[in-house]
């Protein structure tokens, strides 16, 4: 059967009752659009100046004289691999281009091929660091697309688990994250460590 196809969306309950034949929807907006409150997030909103090299975190994450602080978990060649610090799942990584480019056509192929292997190298980790049972990866070009840093290049790799989405996803629209960054980077600094 399906959904009733007179009722365009959830929150609508009605689609008929004006006099003239057009459409008079009654919305209970609460069941539209439910409020999270994350005011942490303003910090990091407020905090990201991807203008300039210096002022950007992937850059800054991308430099080892800075040692391993800012979630880093690993550096290999023109590479960077690094905790996102607001994950989908635990593991969320991001894995950068030291270069502070904002188009995948801008790497060089040496590059690329440093950025393939640590993807490549951080998804072997995460599987056996995490017990995952997939992934989802990609990433966001232009501030058009989603990216919420454009001007430097950076790929996500979100592990995922059998069951992962549980009823307060489904019910309240509200994603948990069961494990601490901290004690997720302490297991993959470990794992990336001994796989190299």
């Amino acid at each position: 059967m399906g959904r009733d196809k007179r009722i365009p969306y959830p929150g609508a309950s009605s689609v008929y009752g004006s006099e003239n034949g057009r459409v008079n929807l009654e919305v209970d907006l609460r069941r539209i659009m439910e409020t999270l409150w994350a005011p942490w997030r303003m910090t990091y909103i407020e905090g990201v100046d991807d203008e300039s090299p210096g002022g950007c975190f992937l850059c800054a994450a991308g430099r080892p004289e800075l040692g391993d602080g800012d979630l880093v978990v690993h550096r290999a060649g023109a590479a960077v691999s690094l905790l996102n610090r607001y994950p989908y799942n635990p593991g969320h990584l991001m894995v950068a281009p030291r270069s502070h480019v904002g188009d995948l056509a801008e790497l060089d192929p040496a590059e690329m091929a440093d950025v393939a292997s640590e993807l490549r190298l951080a998804t072997a980790v995460l599987k056996r660091a995490l017990a995952c049972d997939g992934f989802n990866g990609g990433w966001n070009q232009g501030r058009i697309a989603g990216a919420g840093v454009d001007r430097h290049l950076h790929f996500h790799l979100v592990p995922r688990w059998s069951g992962d989405t549980n009823f307060m996803a489904v019910l309240a629209d509200v994603k948990v994250v069961p494990e601490h960054l901290e004690a997720t980077r302490r297991k993959l600094l470990t794992a990336f460590a001994e796989a190299t």
